[in-house]
């Protein structure tokens, strides 16, 4: 790995408020979360679905919106994050709840409940995260969860399901 200068770090996004991933650009994400950095035939390993010149595209794309950088070693481009996977999910729920629920969290949450299916355990998870809101300890670290209660938060972007959307 080449100690090479990043060639650019555009102010990211989330600066002025939030950022807007589509579909592929959110694959492209999680592929360079899990990995720390890749190349474009990187990315493509993982994601055959799309062309190299599609990756290289949505790259180049991420780079503008300034959620990745990139560092040249040889005649590739390496590319990183420089937002975390958590502050894309809270940019774009927050702006999904301003949006389709004007900003009322309780609609948002009610939707998920009636639109989903969730276990009982789940449910019981759930409950647990809402009384220690109420007792204000921090319910939202995702440290203080277990894979159940992620499992049934983000109920509606399970990795199954996100692979299968690609």
């Amino acid at each position: 790995m080449s100690n090479a200068p990043i060639e650019s770090e555009p102010e990211n996004e989330l600066d002025g408020g939030g950022v807007r991933l589509g579909k592929v650009q959110l694959a492209i994400m999680r592929v360079l979360w899990r990995r720390g950095e890749a190349a474009v035939t990187d990315v493509h390993e993982e994601l055959e679905a799309l062309a190299p010149t599609t990756v290289a595209t949505m790259l180049a794309k991420l780079e503008h919106k300034g959620v990745v950088s990139h560092r040249v070693e040889g005649r590739r481009f390496i590319y990183r994050p420089l937002v975390n996977e958590e502050q894309v999910r809270r940019s774009m729920v927050g702006e999904l709840t301003s949006q389709l629920f004007h900003g009322d969290v309780a609609a948002l949450v009610n939707h998920l409940l009636s639109e989903h299916s969730i276990e009982a355990g789940e449910l019981a998870e759930l409950r647990s995260l809402i009384a220690a809101r109420e007792s204000g300890r921090v319910a939202g670290d995702p440290a203080s969860r277990d894979t159940n209660t992620r499992r049934a938060v983000h109920a509606a972007g399970t990795p199954a399901r996100r692979e299968e959307e690609i």
